[in-house]
């Protein structure tokens, strides 16, 4: 029947999925194809199987599947009609609550998905600025879809080489290689482009500098909040870390699963969006027909309540440091420490699998992630939820503990006899 599914979904959906790391590359062949439906921190498949899933929707739902209250809050504005001829009182009262929240925020736009807000962002940089480039780190691997990104990495096909070329790049925490942009280009970028922290945390001045980088040399400063937002803080990775951006972009836990994302910042930048202004030259921003779709919007107003009210984001920390430390342990008692180890900030982990010679190895995270499958994990990445409490702790250590062990035992013996699944493969790859 597993395989029956794949079949069906590679069938009618290309790739076998709407987002390619739900794709069948990116998961050991142990994993479920499909699934039926979560609740909490558990994703069960139609053989009703259940599996304590790190995956969460790809980071996105942060309270829990199935969340009553939020669904009960989506439920009453579908009633209301759920996306009207006119702006609704919902999407003024969720503009308001995130312009209340953030304190860079005095304007909003909504939307339905990362890559809509944050090509909206660079729109309304070359827009505000007058300027085409575009720099963003090497080292982050995703902004959009949309061709002034995905165009500028090794995902070529289909796009269009004359819109990727104005996109830079530089080296995350190396300011010097973003000052010989600057110096490069004079007087040609737009926006500087960045998530605040990924598995790779900031040096101490250097979000700091690329923000005074950006402001003596005219180019729009923006922080992707995609990740970081409403885990590092309620307020973002940029009060965590006393920084000011000019724009900003939001998406995945802002609404519990719910489709919602948002492009913000500054007022003088995001006003000339409007059509107030009598005369201007106009920008056609973002335009969406569900951008504030009124469920969604009711979402995310209720997950930002619920993220107030029962201290979500210090639970993320507490459990995140609980779950860092119990891995690492079992990795030291084991003596493969140096070979498997989880690293980065508590609310957002990342665990690092190498072979015997210390090389970072796809093949031994595909045995981990198969291993923990045995014992029912889900572990492609670790996202952690308000719905993983002490019993989803302790499931996760102890079947941290057999798949480590399977892994201290491959990395004496060789995989073969381990490893019963095909390795998985990068999401960015030129090549399938």
């Amino acid at each position: 029947m597993k395989e029956e599914y794949s079949q069906k979904l590679h069938k009618v959906i290309p790739g076998g999925a709407h987002t390619y790391s739900r794709g069948d590359d990116q998961f050991p062949a142990n994993a479920p194809s499909i699934l039926e439906r979560g609740e909490g921190a558990y994703v069960f498949s139609p053989e009703g199987n259940k599996y304590l899933d790190y995956g969460m929707g790809l980071r996105s739902v942060n309270i829990g599947y199935g969340n009553k209250e939020i669904a009960d809050a989506c439920y009453e504005e579908i009633l209301k009609g759920n996306n009207l001829t006119r702006a609704s009182l919902t999407e003024l009262k969720a503009a308001e609550l995130l312009c209340e929240l953030i304190p860079s925020v005095d304007m909003v736009k909504f939307a339905k998905h990362g890559s809509a807000v944050t090509t909206a962002a660079v729109k309304l940089a070359r827009a505000y600025t007058g300027k085409k480039m575009v720099a963003v780190p090497v080292e982050h691997p995703f902004f959009s879809y949309d061709d002034w990104f995905i165009g500028s990495t090794p995902l070529t096909m289909g796009t269009i080489q004359e819109v990727s070329q104005f996109t830079l790049k530089f080296n995350y925490n190396n300011i010097e290689s973003l000052k010989a942009l600057f110096e490069k280009h004079p007087n040609q970028i737009a926006a500087v482009m960045l998530e605040a922290a990924t598995t790779v945390k900031p040096t101490v001045k250097f979000l700091h500098e690329v923000q005074a980088l950006c402001k003596n040399n005219g180019a729009i400063f923006i922080i992707d909040e995609m990740i970081t937002g409403f885990r590092w803080h309620l307020q973002g990775a940029q009060t965590y870390y006393g920084i000011e951006p000019d724009l900003c972009t939001f998406g995945k836990a802002m609404a519990n699963g719910f489709a919602v994302a948002a492009l913000a910042g500054k007022r003088e930048i995001m006003q000339i969006g409007g059509i107030l202004e009598e005369g201007a030259e106009r920008i056609f921003l973002t335009s969406t027909t569900h951008g504030a779709e009124m469920s969604a919007l009711g979402a995310f107003i209720k997950t930002m309540e619920i993220l107030k009210r029962d201290q979500v984001v210090e639970h993320f920390w507490n459990y995140g440091t609980k779950l860092i430390d119990g891995i690492n342990n079992i990795s030291k008692d084991l003596g493969i420490r140096d070979q498997f180890y989880v690293e980065g900030y508590p609310c957002s982990p990342n665990y690092i699998a190498k072979d015997k010679d210390s090389n970072v190895s796809l093949a031994m995270r595909t045995l981990f992630a198969q291993e923990m499958l045995e014992k029912q994990v889900m572990m492609p990445y670790i996202a952690v939820s308000y719905s993983h409490q002490e019993t989803e702790l302790d499931m996760t250590l102890s079947a941290a503990k057999h798949a480590l062990t399977i892994y201290q035992k491959a990395l004496e013996k060789g995989l073969e006899g381990y490893l019963k699944s095909p390795i998985i493969k990068p999401v960015f790859r030129k090549y399938n």
